[in-house]
């Protein structure tokens, strides 16, 4: 009976299958390194879409933080401008109020009282001066108590002296409600007159 031996032909194939197998891991390999280096090139490109968009949208936002200021800037100076124009108004309204105020205190001022300074602030008034004598200081506020734009006389301080004029004063009043309001819109504070009256 004849006798195979078999022995090369395995060892053939079994260097076959490892060569096989070996290309086989070599492709895999090279597929795994392919695969690897296309997801890393798409996630580096979808990193730089993403801070190209997010550098275009930081651009995009100060441009309207720019805008933002510049908008404020505008309404400040809106508002400046309105206010302005509300202090032009009040003071165009006010200006008859201080010809009938001048025109009370001469009126309403009697000889022997010297006015040394009259303050408006809003409708209230105050008068500080010197007098001949307290019955003089009385007569002037009478004189307003009865006026059409004056009223409510108050006497703060009234200090006797000796020489020409006995008596120094500063009294309040208001300015009645037929020129209040345009007063009240007037400017805060105003001096109107620095000294006024006469003695005979």
């Amino acid at each position: 009976m004849p006798r195979i031996n078999l022995l090369a032909w395995r060892e053939q194939q079994r260097k076959e299958r490892k060569l096989a197998f070996m290309v086989a891991l070599g492709v895999a390999a090279a597929c795994a390194c392919v695969v690897t280096v296309a997801v890393y090139l798409l996630y580096e490109g979808m990193i730089d879409a993403q801070e190209s968009r997010n550098q275009m949208l930081q651009a995009q936002i100060k441009i309207l933080d720019r805008q933002i200021e510049e908008i404020n800037d505008l309404e400040q100076t809106k508002r400046q401008f309105i206010a302005r124009m509300e202090i032009i108004e009040k003071l165009q309204r006010s200006r008859p109020e201080i010809v009938h105020v001048f025109d009370q205190i001469v009126k309403t001022l009697p000889d022997g009282v010297y006015l040394t300074s009259v303050t408006q602030s809003g409708d209230h008034l105050k008068f500080t001066g010197v007098a001949q004598s307290s019955t003089r200081v009385s007569a002037f506020m009478r004189n307003i108590d009865s006026s059409q734009w004056m009223r409510n006389p108050t006497l703060e301080v009234i200090q006797s002296s000796t020489g020409a004029f006995g008596s120094s004063f500063t009294l309040d009043a208001q300015e009645t409600a037929e020129s209040a309001d345009a007063a009240a819109d007037g400017p805060p504070a105003r001096r109107i007159v620095a000294r006024a009256g006469g003695a005979k």
